[in-house]
């Protein structure tokens, strides 16, 4: 599906002429320069790959360097494949010219990272609850996870502590509220994963 490779930049409000206040974040949506044109006789499908971002070249392997010399463009941050694009060839520049308000579109992104964290903060147990009756430090404790001498094991999936975030994630069917196509900022309304200046991928 046609897309482009956008940077998180922060989120802000959109007044209506009503007065009523929308949740958008914004999104710095290309440039991207086409850096590669898969085939359905050379790869096995057909895609589109985009660059976007700046790369320093002292940084870029010496493969890379050679990949983006073809599509006669300096070395890209971020790198991603596209499908349903039409007539377009190296070297082409994509923008956010290719959606338009009121436009529903999926965002790729990876989630804030937020280390190992407790069966509380990760699956919203409610704790004990109670400090007394010589509840000692059991407050936010998980309690009993499973039986005793059968089966002598966790089973998977079972909710305790560990790792939070840092996962990739796609949110589905959001609004774009505004296109600001001299800027290449979209603004889409609600939130997106990701920190601020994270790489995501916007897909119509």
């Amino acid at each position: 599906m046609p897309g482009i490779i956008g940077k998180k930049i922060g989120m802000t409000s959109v007044y209506s002429a009503e007065g009523k206040a929308t949740p958008c974040t914004l999104i710095e949506a290309g440039p991207c320069v086409v850096t590669q044109v898969k085939t359905l006789e050379k790869d096995g499908y057909e895609a589109i790959q985009l660059g976007f971002g700046e790369r320093r070249a002292k940084n870029t392997p010496g493969a890379l360097k050679g990949h983006f010399e073809k599509a006669k463009t300096t070395p890209k941050e971020k790198l991603a494949e596209f499908k349903g694009f039409k007539d377009l060839n190296l070297g082409d520049v994509v923008t956010s010219t290719v959606f338009t308000e009121g436009d529903f579109v999926d965002v790729v992104g990876t989630t804030k990272g937020k280390g190992f964290q407790g069966v509380v903060k990760r699956h919203g147990f409610a704790g004990v609850g109670e400090a007394t009756h010589g509840q000692h430090n059991r407050l936010r404790a998980p309690g009993s996870i499973g039986a005793c001498s059968f089966p002598g094991r966790v089973f998977k999936g079972m909710r305790m502590g560990g790792q939070l975030g840092n996962t990739r994630v796609k949110a589905q069917n959001l609004q774009i509220v505004k296109v600001l196509t001299e800027k290449n900022i979209i603004l889409i309304k609600g939130s997106i994963p990701g920190h601020n200046g994270a790489f995501v991928l916007i897909q119509n």
